[in-house]
């Protein structure tokens, strides 16, 4: 008989433990709160702005401005949108400093530039960037920006006014 109280002894020592172990793996997933996504952001109650470098997989890299109420999404159309297989590995954020801003022009491509990215430069409304775009297809791309003077409504004002804003660059 000894040997029968010694098993129920085993067995209920190891019952004891199970329900043990079983209770403290309830309480730990009860406590257990998985950590929230991380979320980073300029605190609203300071207006901030400046220019952000877009480059990498975006369809026109360069400066753009950018405030606090601006999301990375709405800059990243801003330059154009992603190219490719939209890998946001391939993009490049850059805040430049001071300094730098003031070196850096960003100069609109009119061999390339959309109607909308046009329309940015000082004088060129969307009848004038439609009209660039149109003498870009039916002649194919500029070779200097002095050609611009050929379209329809950009004279040497408007010119004086946007030639060091463009490019020809490819």
């Amino acid at each position: 008989m000894a040997a029968g109280k010694f098993d129920r002894f085993w067995t209920l020592v190891t019952i004891i433990l199970v329900v043990i172990i079983v209770i403290g793996g309830i309480v730990a997933w009860l406590r257990y709160s998985p950590g929230e996504p991380l979320e980073i952001s300029i605190p609203q109650s300071q207006d901030w702005q400046g220019n952000i470098y877009i480059g990498g997989g975006v369809t026109n890299p360069g400066i753009y401005p950018f405030t606090t109420s601006d999301s990375i999404g709405e800059l990243i159309q801003a330059a154009g949108g992603t190219v490719g297989n939209d890998d946001p590995d391939g993009l490049e954020l850059y805040i430049p400093g001071e300094e730098e801003e003031e070196h850096e022009v960003q100069k609109i491509n009119i061999n390339r530039a959309e109607v909308w990215l046009l329309e940015a430069l000082p004088g060129i409304g969307e009848t004038l960037a439609q009209r660039i775009v149109d003498y870009r297809q039916q002649n194919g791309p500029f070779h200097s920006i002095d050609e611009l003077l050929k379209v329809e409504g950009i004279g040497g004002t408007r010119y004086e006014q946007i030639k060091d804003l463009i490019t020809v660059a490819d």
